[in-house]
């Protein structure tokens, strides 16, 4: 055979594997920001019925006006921030601690938990918070599988070439954030 002939067979191999390479890398990362844009998706679910909790139990508890400002401010420093980044964790972690808080603070008014709209956004919180836990744990395992082809051989020579960046898991920034709130 020709050496000139076996060169460009040589070069044309290697150009198709680094365009499978690097749509690979490629499909992961959009793979992975979809994941992050279902957990916004919960998040901003999550977000939206703060308020309506914090109107009901207002209703109530009216000189429970601490729990509740501080409620509206955690929602508002949640809301601010729509990327995947340990800041927006620390910020969703605090929103979900403080949604904590007026859910123990409504067992001190038997009404309010009889109340037919309450009754009905804990129910909706509880299912939003399912759904969050399940967009995060998706999120991982995209970040996960992300990542890994970051590093792994030979997808990383595409990734270095490109400038692909390895992206943070969506996690805790403490262990106790991990008890789920009594709804």
């Amino acid at each position: 055979m020709d050496p000139l002939l076996i060169a460009i067979v040589v070069v044309v191999a290697l150009a198709a594997l680094f365009l499978v390479l690097y749509n690979s890398v490629v499909s992961m990362r959009q793979l992975t920001m979809n994941a992050w844009a279902d957990v916004d998706v919960y998040l901003k679910r999550r977000a939206e019925l703060v308020p309506n909790l914090v109107e009901t139990v207002k209703a109530f508890a009216s000189h429970e006006k601490a729990v509740l400002t501080s409620v509206v401010e955690a929602r508002q420093l949640a809301m601010g921030s729509h990327k995947p980044d340990a800041a927006k964790g620390v910020a969703e972690t605090e929103l979900g601690g403080r949604i904590s808080q007026v859910l123990i603070l409504a067992e001190s008014y038997p009404a309010l938990t009889s109340s037919e709209n309450f009754l009905s956004l804990q129910k909706e919180l509880r299912e939003t918070e399912k759904l969050i836990a399940h967009a995060r744990q998706y999120f991982n395992a995209c970040v996960r599988d992300y990542n890994t082809k970051l590093e792994t051989f030979p997808s990383n020579l595409a990734a270095g070439m490109i400038g692909a960046k390895p992206m943070e898991f969506f996690q805790l920034s403490d262990a106790s954030e991990g008890n789920v709130p009594r709804v």
